[in-house]
């Protein structure tokens, strides 16, 4: 395909329109609180056609992939997320080359990006339904065409959402889905009072669990609620405090001797976007393993149906790779004890969110305009310069290098170590989800504060745009 024939199918897909004027914070903070509204109201509209007996699965994946199995958002931002690490693997692999540092190449990535998100629509969700891993109440081809229309809709209206939060609203959609997910798991398994279906005689959520519990003189089984509600705290703390971090590179304005500021480099220096695409990964393989395993091509593992104790059945995997992607979890130690699976699973988990996060952060460093040439030149068109040495952007290129690369392998790996930590010690919802969240909201924060600069003075407008 000519590169004028995909500038024409980019320019047909849906697009936002931006706002043609500098949207305020209050402007901000409500398109952003209409886009998670309506974000919650698809989670709410259940999938017509869906067979009763369906049981969720890969619950601890679907806060990870902000989605709501049984909903129009069963798949959540799954296909949006994997269009994303395709489109990063094939530019980091020279297949396709963009410089994303022109305003061309923005436009260019962006379109493709979104290309990759429809066709992710389409492909994912379909199997997902044509596979059996989503099974229709009546076995029809027009019960399946009408759950895959309902599915694409939702993938398609969720695409938008994320559009506009990103033009509209403050941040980016998918890491709004990502803590309202988080936070709404939080809640449940936090403080629900309803009763637990495992043991009817105390309730589901940890705060209430314990005090029923101290009621009823049960005060060994304390143990694991309370640790979870502990992990839930080291891991926000954790986090905080990897956040925090950071090397300042001291910076002059060459026009005015004697005054010089700091230009911070975080720790985290490609922040959540890692652990994002990492478990993104992790998910995607999952969803792929039970597809293909319903297609008779289990070249990822086999499943087995077991009966849930809320009725119903769900699929578990017992062989392949498949069975070691499920985040392992020290509460299977003191039901089945240390096991050859269990420390397997744990290598395996390890290995991956590790690597994964490694190797996300150097490419989104390049593809994000994060490494050191694109912040030089950013630098120098702020009218600053490193004192001591000549204005040239080559020379600051060549001292941010000692930082950002260094920084963006130690940060991937304590992101995915602090993620894989989280999922072992059982904290509130899913580990790697606290973290994220943890993370996102710190964005946001930012992201605020920085707004709200702006509208204070002009020329904080101007070094912040630059």
């Amino acid at each position: 395909m000519s590169r004028l024939a995909l500038k024409d199918l980019l320019f047909l897909l849906p697009e936002v329109e931006k706002p043609k004027k500098r949207l305020s914070l209050k402007e901000k903070l409500t398109w952003t609180s209409i886009v998670l509204i309506l974000y919650f109201v698809l989670s709410l509209i259940p999938l017509y056609g869906l067979n009763k007996n369906y049981v969720s699965r890969f619950e601890a994946l679907a806060v990870l992939l902000a989605a709501q199995f049984g909903s129009l958002i069963t798949l959540g931002i799954g296909p949006i997320v994997t269009g994303s690490i395709v489109l990063q693997l094939m530019m980091g692999a020279e297949i396709i080359k963009i410089d994303t540092q022109t305003p061309e190449g923005k436009n260019m990535y962006e379109g493709l990006h979104k290309l990759f998100s429809v066709a992710f629509i389409f492909l994912e969700n379909g199997m997902y339904v044509l596979s059996g891993a989503l099974p229709p109440a009546y076995p029809s081809i027009l019960i399946s065409a009408i759950m895959i229309l309902q599915l694409i809709l939702g993938g398609f209206i969720l695409m938008l959402l994320d559009e506009i939060s990103s033009k509209w609203g403050i941040g980016s959609g998918i890491s709004l889905f990502i803590v309202a997910g988080v936070a709404r798991e939080i809640f449940v398994q936090g403080f629900s009072p309803f009763s637990d279906p495992s043991d009817p005689s105390v309730p589901y959520g940890a705060i209430p669990k314990i005090i029923s519990l101290l009621i009823q003189g049960r005060y060994i089984e304390i143990t694991w609620p309370l640790l979870s509600i502990i992990a839930t705290l080291i891991v926000f703390a954790l986090a905080t405090f990897l956040q925090s971090i950071n090397v300042q590179v001291p910076l002059s304005f060459g026009r005015v001797r004697g005054f010089g500021i700091r230009w911070p480099i975080n720790f985290m220096y490609t922040s959540n976007i890692p652990v994002i695409l990492t478990a993104s990964l992790v998910a995607s393989l999952q969803f792929w393993g039970i597809m293909l395993y319903h297609a008779n091509i289990p070249i990822l593992g086999r499943y087995e149906r077991i009966e849930s104790i809320t009725g119903g059945y769900r699929e578990v995997p017992v062989s392949g790779i498949a069975k070691y992607l499920e985040p392992p979890h020290f509460a299977l130690i003191l039901f089945y004890g240390l096991t050859k699976d269990f420390i397997i699973s744990t290598f395996v988990y390890l290995m991956l969110m590790l690597s994964g996060a490694v190797i996300f952060s150097i490419l989104w460093t390049h593809v994000g305009g994060q490494d050191p040439a694109s912040v030089a030149k950013q630098i120098l068109s702020s009218g600053l310069s490193v004192p001591g040495f000549r204005r040239d952007d080559r020379v600051i290129e060549r001292i941010l290098a000692r930082y950002i690369f260094p920084l963006t392998v130690m940060g991937g790996l304590a992101v995915g170590f602090l993620s894989v930590f989280a999922d072992l010690f059982g904290a509130l919802s899913r580990g790697t989800g606290i973290l994220l969240a943890v993370m996102i909201i710190y964005g946001f924060y930012q992201q605020v504060m920085r707004t709200h600069l702006e509208e204070l003075h002009p020329l904080a407008r101007k070094l912040l745009s630059a």
